[in-house]
């Protein structure tokens, strides 16, 4: 559908309507390699070359943000080599292209973040901005005060010693343990390997809250958009405007 070419350049990010006039009007913009200088010239965004001072104007590509609930078994990628199930095979009714927000483990399920914005991602993810991430896991046997001031204090892993943990002792079983553990690093199979450095195996991971955003009700496999108001937060989080 054709537009006028002031009004895509605006969309496109290169000033206001009324600053857009001015670049037509100065013949500093040309549209499929012809200068145009009618205010009146309309394109169509998907066909038409539009350039502003010889810089090929493009849409901004509208972010979008989404909260899934991976089941365990899919690969936290955009595709995989061998054929095997990624998380995007599960976003059937989105066709905007996303990816994912860090990475949770093979058989690791629950909270997942995916989106097209590229600086909040980096930001979500990197140590600096100390974004927490919630955690629910089932542990073999029943991990004592000790082990858990370890895991509280820091823990040295093979790449490092861990960022103080939170944790607390949900409930206990006769062989198990359910323990709500809260970390702000990512590194590979970071938590099973906390535990398995104190001396209980991770038997059941799932991540329930990423800062603000809470997995809540969103059924095993399904996502959901998240609100303006959640979006808000995230970028007040990581310092983004």
């Amino acid at each position: 559908m054709e537009e006028r070419l002031q009004k895509f350049m605006a969309r496109a990010g290169a000033g206001s309507r009324r600053q857009c006039e001015k670049y037509i009007t100065d013949g500093r913009v040309k549209v499929n390699g012809e200068v145009v200088a009618e205010l009146g010239t309309k394109v169509n965004p998907t066909t038409d070359r539009v350039e502003l001072d010889d810089k090929l104007l493009r849409l901004k590509e509208a972010h979008i943000y989404l909260a899934l609930n991976k089941p365990p078994g899919f690969l936290t990628s955009v595709t995989d080599n061998f054929g095997r199930p990624t998380v995007i095979d599960l976003l059937g009714g989105i066709s905007d292209r996303v990816f994912p927000v860090g990475r949770l483990d093979l058989d690791t399920e629950g909270l997942l973040l995916l989106t097209n914005d590229g600086e909040l991602a980096f930001r979500l993810t990197h140590p600096r901005y100390k974004v927490k991430k919630r955690y629910i896991t089932e542990v073999e046997g029943h991990p004592a005060d000790s082990d858990l001031a370890m895991l509280r204090q820091g823990i040295m892993l093979e790449d490092g010693i861990t960022a103080p943990a939170e944790v607390t002792i949900l409930n206990r079983t006769k062989a198990t343990s359910i323990v709500e553990i809260t970390i702000h690093e990512g590194r590979k199979r970071q938590i099973r390997r906390m535990f398995q450095t104190v001396g209980h195996d991770v038997v059941m991971l799932k991540r329930i809250a990423i800062d603000n955003i809470i997995l809540g009700d969103i059924p095993i496999g399904d996502c959901r958009h998240l609100t303006e108001a959640e979006i808000d937060k995230l970028y007040r989080e990581v310092r983004l405007k």
